[in-house]
């Protein structure tokens, strides 16, 4: 029964695999024209104001299509915005800094909600890159520091919102290849209904207790390919959404996402959710390891975000002092479900958890095992252990899910190895 489910699952995930490879047109990223920012007046010497001598470097640039070029130096800016076939260079030694002015930040909106406008972004671009050895930074400090002030401040269309870093807005042909991506006030590198997006080699980093630094949070978004990524933030260190709480709809779906190689240290993890309203589908995380995470793998979602969300597959996973190696939960922000609960109406924005594989995941220092829970109205059919080994503290919960697997170990120092609440259905061996 193992077998057959996972052969199932491997037709749609190679799909998945060939769409996200597909190498895009011959563009103008390969134009030889180059456009040094210092050509435009810009300094790089951390105090002049670049603002306006960058954006002029790429206004400049995107007329034929070309490179604009930061050579090592501190360049201090407010919001830039870059445009169809132009790649943003950054080399080594150079660092675009964001301002710390607030006030050079003007309110937008932004997922249908109020925000400000990113340090970098891009909308209705195609052709699109940021590459080199230099930095990207947020300079996220003082906003850290207003968030923690406000209570919910972090909160999607909360009364004082903090803008990202980096967002891709309905673009198709992005490229961010190399770089190091820090300190953003919030969420650091967000493809937002964007489409034939590589993120490679790159670094995602923020103070551990920086509150909703994200690293990467691919939003409604298709074609993702995540290779080779350090990430060290606050938050998620990736996290999939596709629409807010409460979404009146229609919102597109999270689809064919693969996330290889990468290395994730402070942060939640790797997480699905939990802002699923247009659902996730076909997304492989392979070759990933954990090292002092909040999280592991984490697919969350409630009553009020969730969608259509399944055919995942998590493979050749290591953790170690991950506090929880694997939640599955249609609970957030809890993860376990009251006692007693009756189903409730299923709606547009019900949580349908389905067909998630996880094979050849070991897990050691964890505080707890696993949790993998259904709402009663929502039960998670087709959860595959295959090849799973944690030791934790405590177990693994399951409740109104179907577990099955072979070459399963849970160790739990306290407690049973694995508890069974109402709804569960377990085969593990």
């Amino acid at each position: 029964m193992i077998r057959q489910k996972l052969l199932f699952l491997q037709p749609l995930f190679l799909l998945a695999a060939v769409a996200v490879f597909v190498v895009p047109p011959a563009s103008a990223l390969d134009s030889s024209a180059v456009c040094n920012v210092h050509s435009y007046g810009a300094k790089g010497d951390g105090v002049t104001k670049d603002t306006a001598a960058i954006q002029k470097a790429i206004d400049a640039c995107a007329l034929k299509g070309g490179t604009v070029r930061l050579t090592a130096g501190t360049y201090l800016s407010a919001p830039i915005v870059l445009k169809s076939n132009i790649t943003l260079q950054l080399d080594k030694g150079a660092t675009l800094f964001g301002s710390s002015d607030h006030a050079e930040y003007p309110p937008i909106t932004m997922f249908h909600l109020p925000d400000l406008q990113p340090l970098v972004s891009a909308t209705n671009a195609s052709n699109v890159a940021i590459t080199g050895e230099g930095v990207i930074d947020g300079n996220g400090t003082s906003w850290w520091e207003e968030a923690r002030r406000v209570k919910n401040a972090g909160v999607l269309g909360a009364e004082h919102p903090r803008p990202k870093l980096i967002i891709f807005d309905h673009c198709k042909h992005v490229r961010v290849e190399g770089v190091t991506i820090q300190n953003s006030p919030m969420w650091q590198l967000v493809p937002y209904y964007s489409d034939d997006v590589v993120i490679r080699n790159v670094k995602v980093l923020a103070p551990a207790n920086s509150p909703n630094t994200d690293a990467i949070d691919p939003f409604s978004s298709s074609h993702v390919v995540i290779d080779h990524v350090l990430a060290d933030v606050g938050d998620d260190d990736i996290a999939i959404k596709s629409g807010p709480i409460n979404s009146p709809g229609p919102d597109d779906p999270s689809r064919d996402i693969t996330i290889t190689d990468c290395t994730f240290l402070h942060g939640h993890g790797l997480s699905i959710g939990s802002e699923i309203a247009g659902g996730a589908r076909n997304i492989r995380a392979e070759r990933i390891h954990f090292e002092g995470t909040d999280n592991g793998i984490r697919v969350k979602a409630n009553r009020d975000r969730g969608n259509d969300v399944g055919h995942f597959l998590f493979r050749d996973i290591d953790m170690k002092n991950v506090k929880n190696a694997i939640i599955i939960s249609e609970y957030y922000p809890k993860v376990l479900p009251p006692a007693a609960e009756a189903p409730q109406p299923v709606t547009r924005l019900t949580p349908r958890f389905h067909d998630i594989v996880l094979e050849n995941v070991t897990a050691t220092g964890s505080d707890v095992a696993g949790v993998i829970v259904g709402l009663p109205e929502s039960p998670i059919p087709g959860v595959v252990l295959h090849n799973v080994k944690i030791s934790a503290r405590h177990g693994l919960t399951v409740s109104y899910a179907d577990v099955s697997g072979t070459g399963v170990e849970i160790k739990a120092a306290e407690g049973e190895a694995i508890t069974k609440l109402a709804g569960a259905k377990v085969d593990l061996r």
